[in-house]
């Protein structure tokens, strides 16, 4: 299955018999990220979090429970 990143539009190769490949055709709405975008975003993340300016939101467990 071909496979193309949202950021950086590069087009990839994934085996069909995947995980990852099964869940980009039965839902359309998931989108694949290369491993250098996702390993750069991970990394801009993690350290913007130890600046201490960063806030990162995270839901809480029991709220959603009350919904």
């Amino acid at each position: 299955m071909r496979v193309q990143c949202v950021i950086c539009d590069k087009i990839e190769e994934l085996e069909d018999d995947t995980l990852q490949a099964k869940r980009l055709r039965n839902r359309p709405i998931h989108t694949h990220m290369c491993e250098e975008c996702h390993d750069r975003i991970t990394k801009r993340t993690e350290e913007r979090l130890a600046t201490g300016h960063f806030h990162f939101f995270r839901s809480s467990r029991s709220i959603e429970d009350d919904f």
